[in-house]
């Protein structure tokens, strides 16, 4: 039998349930709502299936990170992560041995900034030529990611795709795979609800919305196995 339990710390929520680790970074920048917010709900809903299917996951939700731009120090390349930037390294560090990685990003002209700001991070601290242990680890290329969008304005959809575009190129130049949810969305999956939750499409509703939710996670540990046989 499997044992969960959960540990509420300043900005995440910890289920644990087996070994797979997996995380959801609630990207969001608006604080009005907080755990309330569609990009908290939808991470809840990931985290919620990833449980039921015996993996560890926790949600890092931005908007308690006070995350800042990279300015070029270079202080990442001497294996003390980024030395102005202690929340990044926070979440960094969460990121070794993880399989399983989903960002929550709402249209944001077109991404939040926090979510810029770590992408950009990332990237750099990926690129670390291999010397050091802090670069040894930098490597992702294990990791299988996720992307759910929403929210976006008259572009609808269109406009979503960006969202997850920018993230999947991001990502893909870390070598971490992005897992698309059909032919027609190959870089994670949009959804038809607003920055306040609501639905914005006529004839869907929020059972059809955590229905999409739990096939997308189904197709990316679906996937995993996929590939885990091939190897």
């Amino acid at each position: 039998m499997t044992e969960t339990w959960d540990t509420k710390k300043k900005g995440m929520v910890f289920t644990k349930v087996k070994d797979q680790k997996a995380i959801c970074i609630s990207a969001s920048n608006i604080v009005k709502n907080q755990e309330h917010s569609t990009s908290y709900f939808i991470s809840e809903l990931i985290a919620e299936v990833l449980e039921e299917k015996g993996v560890l996951c926790e949600i890092l939700d931005l908007r308690h990170f006070e995350l800042a731009a990279c300015t070029g120090c270079d202080g990442c390349g001497k294996g003390v992560g980024c030395i102005p930037d202690a929340d990044f390294n926070r979440i960094y560090e969460k990121l070794e041995g993880v399989k399983y990685l989903f960002f929550i990003a709402p249209y944001c002209a077109p991404i939040p900034a926090k979510l810029s700001m770590l992408l950009e991070k990332l990237e750099k601290m990926n690129a670390l030529p291999c010397e050091g242990e802090a670069a040894q680890d930098a490597g992702q290329s294990s990791v299988l990611a996720g992307i759910v969008s929403y929210g976006a304005g008259d572009g609808g959809k269109y406009q979503n795709k960006i969202v997850n575009d920018i993230i999947a190129e991001a990502l893909e130049r870390m070598q971490m795979k992005t897992i698309p949810y059909n032919s027609k969305w190959d870089t994670g999956i949009s959804l038809p609800v607003d920055h306040e939750g609501k639905i914005k499409e006529p004839g869907y509703d929020r059972e059809m919305l955590g229905n999409e939710i739990e096939q997308y996670v189904k197709v990316v540990l679906q996937t995993a196995k996929s590939l885990h046989a091939i190897v």
